[in-house]
């Protein structure tokens, strides 16, 4: 894999309503569970005198987060590690609590714009998809899966309705000879479901993106991640410290607005559409209270500059003095 060169440049999404949702303050902890190019690392360390946790298991980012450290000498230190395990990974380093973490959910643009590393059709590259060094492939899954597994996969992550379609277009095209391509796999489904690039004028979603997505989200259990990582803010995070997350697609925004609901108490225990366990519930008191009721999302000045922020989402919660919840009851992910 090729090393992210060190980007100043580089804007994260939502920057100035993270900054303002997460407040960071003079001689503050944080962690930046997802770390990338390290844009919100950046900001966080530009608005205050604080230190920053910055965690990231894309090994091509460590050469980034050792020259913002210098940058910034003696106030961010770079722990590679899945941020599912920030807690474990920052108290290794002595630190018990947090005053905030930062995530941003997702395949990051370096990662998308790297033909070799296989997110994308856009250019032709190798289908590995994977975002740390080990584990299975893309390349495995739409080779070695039974049909109505890559179905399913399709279908749960990707939110596909042709996923059934799909999948048999996979299995008899590998019949023939294994995929391995980026572009090749685009084109079995292309061809499978059909495509027209403009109806009416308006330009059309690519058939092949929501197969894509559905991979990528598999092979890093990535729903199964931040639903970790959720609960591991929830326990890293000091009484008063904030937890503000981006996400992008539907999945991801499902599971973090359940977590706040029900760790904020606005689920009601009795309601008629939980199960009865939850509505059973006792002495788990709320962890978290709602910074917003809703949801921000960028704006269209944003969206001009940086079209992929389109979709983002931004949710905040601070973190009460009640104990952590000993249980996970979002419902959603792998």
């Amino acid at each position: 894999m090729a090393e992210f060169a060190s980007d100043t440049r580089h804007f994260p999404v939502m920057r100035a309503e993270v900054m303002a949702m997460s407040s960071p303050a003079d001689g503050e902890i944080f962690v930046d569970g997802t770390f990338g190019a390290g844009g919100y690392s950046r900001a966080l360390l530009e608005v205050a005198s604080c230190t920053v946790y910055a965690i990231d298991r894309d090994p091509t980012v460590q050469a980034t987060a050792c020259a913002m450290a210098a940058e910034f000498s003696g106030r961010l230190h770079f722990l590679p590690g899945c941020f599912s395990r920030m807690d474990d990974l920052v108290a290794a380093q002595g630190v018990e609590l947090v005053d905030g973490v930062v995530l941003d959910i997702g395949v990051s643009s370096m990662q998308f714009d790297d033909a070799e590393r296989g997110f994308s059709f856009q250019n032709d590259g190798p289908l590995s998809m994977r975002m740390s060094d080990g584990g299975v492939s893309a390349a495995d899954v739409v080779n070695d899966f039974e049909e109505s597994e890559l179905a399913r996969i399709i279908y749960e992550y990707g939110e596909e309705k042709k996923s059934r379609r799909i999948a048999g277009a996979i299995v008899a095209a590998r019949a023939h000879e294994k995929i391995t391509r980026t572009v090749h796999l685009a084109g079995i489904i292309e061809k499978a479901v059909g495509y027209r690039r403009y109806i009416r004028g308006k330009k059309q979603k690519h058939p092949a993106t929501r197969t894509f997505q559905a991979l990528r989200i598999y092979v890093n259990d990535e729903l199964g991640e931040l639903r970790r990582g959720l609960m591991a803010a929830e326990r890293i995070l000091a009484p008063g410290g904030r937890l503000c997350v981006v996400s992008f697609h539907s999945l991801e925004d499902r599971i973090i607005k359940r977590f706040f609901k029900q760790r904020s108490g606005d689920i009601s225990r009795g309601s008629r559409h939980l199960p009865q366990a939850l509505a059973e519930r006792d002495g788990e008191a709320p962890s978290f209270r709602m910074i917003t009721r809703g949801v921000i999302k960028p704006s269209k000045r944003e969206i001009g500059q940086n079209i992929r922020s389109r979709s983002a989402k931004l949710r905040g919660a601070i973190r009460t003095a009640a104990a952590p919840w000993t249980s996970d009851e979002t419902g959603e992910g792998k």
